[in-house]
């Protein structure tokens, strides 16, 4: 599609989990008309981000932590019902209720400037034609970018081999031995789980800190979210905030330790045909082995922009590309958490509303026809 025939819009926002939905909201609280000033652009068939792929074993009341979309008090829940069923269920009827414009199921390829003038406008190009804007807000979190580490001998092994976010629930382990690498709450989750019906190792690139504290107190949060904030201004790429607030006792965890399942080892050394051998030369034979070590941010997307730091991050003001003012992320670093990502989409709506105050309209530079209703999931 030529930029003559994109689709003009003030504002497109880039995914529709927690932290699309909660900039979409708050722009059209500040007046931006759905369809008209923006869309929400998102790549999943329905609704509910990264909720819709979790295991179905993840009960609500497993769940480590949400926080509810602004102006949508979640309704009283079975704590038994799966969090894949239920949260879904919750964003789609907050995109009715709101008339948000998701738009879906729409992947987007990359974000351009159309010619080096700071002041020009973004062309957002996707598998369903392009939309031209004047700022874009990029909300893709991580979900899609799990992180694998590579080891020696990975490709020889003969067993199982998953990242978490491919996990759905113990059974498919039953009786077997499976190594859980990982020390974050994915991995403590899926410990809970499997071993109650398989032989369980943990791995961890450092010794745990396990935390007696039911909630994390507010200090030990604002600790973590500085952490992670200190990285993204220096250009670096998020990191895990676990080593600073450490493992809370959740549910998950409780049942980790009645299953006597939390006895940590170090990082193997290689991974053999059968299993995996440590610097002495110990090695354990195992069926499986899930990568509960994280994700990255999905931005390959905006490469064409130029935004990243020879750190390897992107360098950020508040929500804002330090490098660019008409790109915001939510839902990248310290807005990386639910009751984070709220706080930045508003803050994010925030900040495009002041921009686009004060410069001439897309629709004034380019003039084409706007998205139908039609297209909205």
């Amino acid at each position: 599609m030529t930029v003559e025939s994109a689709t003009n819009l003030e504002v497109v926002v880039i995914g529709a989990g927690q932290a699309g939905l909660s900039a979409a909201y708050h722009l059209r609280r500040r007046g931006l008309r759905p369809f008209d000033d923006f869309v929400v652009l998102d790549a999943d068939d329905a609704p509910g981000g990264a909720w819709q792929h979790r295991p179905p074993t993840l009960t609500m009341a497993m769940v480590h932590g949400f926080h509810e979309l602004p102006d949508a008090p979640l309704p009283p829940l079975a704590p038994q019902l799966p969090a894949r069923d239920v949260l879904p269920q919750y964003f789609a009827a907050y995109e009715r209720d709101h008339e948000l414009p998701v738009v879906r199921p729409v992947t987007v390829t990359s974000v351009r400037a159309l010619s080096a003038d700071p002041q020009s406008l973004l062309l957002t190009e996707t598998d369903h034609g392009s939309f031209s804007s004047r700022a874009i807000i990029n909300a893709t979190g991580t979900w899609t970018r799990p992180f694998l580490p590579r080891y020696p001998g990975m490709e020889r092994f003969r067993g199982r081999m998953l990242h978490s976010s491919a996990y759905q629930g113990p059974e498919e382990f039953r009786g077997g031995t499976v190594l859980v690498v990982g020390g974050g709450a994915s991995a403590i989750q899926i410990l809970a789980e499997t071993a109650a019906v398989a032989r369980t190792l943990w791995v961890t690139r450092r010794p745990p800190v396990f935390r007696e504290e039911r909630f994390v107190p507010e200090e030990l949060g604002r600790a973590a979210v500085a952490m992670v904030a200190e990285r993204v201004r220096a250009g670096l790429p998020p990191a895990s905030v676990v080593s600073v607030t450490g493992l809370p006792p959740s549910p998950a965890l409780l049942r980790a330790r009645e299953l006597d399942a939390l006895h940590r080892l170090p990082l193997f050394e290689r991974i053999t045909e059968t299993g995996v051998v440590w610097a002495d030369g110990h090695e354990e034979a195992v069926d499986a082995i899930v990568w509960a070590t994280g994700f990255r941010a999905a931005v390959g997307h905006l490469a064409p922009l130029g935004l990243r730091e020879p750190g390897g991050g992107i360098r950020m003001d508040g929500t804002q590309a330090a490098r660019d003012p008409r790109v915001h992320l939510v839902g990248y670093g310290p807005s990386a958490s639910t009751i984070g990502a709220n706080r930045a989409g508003r803050a994010a709506a925030v900040a495009v509303d002041r921009h686009l105050r004060g410069g001439p309209r897309s629709s004034a530079l380019l003039g084409a026809d706007l998205p139908a209703r039609a297209h909205a999931g």
